[in-house]
């Protein structure tokens, strides 16, 4: 019966990790930037499964990055108007919507081409150690772009960070 259950709990937990690997499929892009949801269980055995959905948007927004600049369309992320709700965090249910917008910059090298973030759920995102991690994928004397502390009412923090890739963006020295 025990055994049951341990088999029952883990099926549980790879449904609701698969559900997670579909996420892609919930984030919407165009010229002007993405936005998509996390409708689910903000933890799985103690890992914060919601807050993964920034992971997932981070990759989504940075390819599109590449990709509008690859077409002449210079674009960056705009940090002040990145919208992030967090309804139902603390219940262990959470619907979590991020909209990252773009704006448009005149020249290639205005532009921004990769993007991440740090953040916590429910404690202060490690931007030092973040920082840290990122300081060789910054062309020579470029530095990271990064937003102004984003926090949820339910207690979602996040620093966006952007800067411009060394690969697509090496004429930018």
């Amino acid at each position: 019966m025990k055994q049951l259950v341990i088999f029952i709990l883990g099926l549980l937990s790879i449904s609701l990790l698969s559900s997670l690997i579909n996420l892609d499929d919930t984030i919407k892009c165009s010229d002007n930037g993405c936005n998509g949801q996390y409708i689910g269980a903000e933890f799985i055995n103690r890992s914060d499964i919601a807050h993964q959905f920034s992971n997932k948007m981070s990759a989504k927004v940075g390819d599109k990055l590449k990709e509008l600049f690859k077409v002449g369309k210079y674009s960056k992320v705009d940090f002040d108007h990145i919208i992030m709700t967090t309804k139902g965090m603390g219940s262990g249910n959470v619907t979590y919507y991020l909209e990252i917008p773009f704006k448009r910059v005149n020249t290639k090298c205005e532009a921004y081409t990769s993007f991440d973030h740090v953040g916590g759920w429910n404690h202060k995102p490690a931007l030092k150690s973040r920082k840290l991690q990122l300081k060789n994928v910054v062309i020579d004397h470029q530095e990271l772009a990064i937003s102004n502390l984003k926090t949820t009412p339910e207690g979602l923090q996040e620093y966006w960070i952007q800067w411009k890739n060394k690969v697509t963006q090496s004429m930018c020295k």
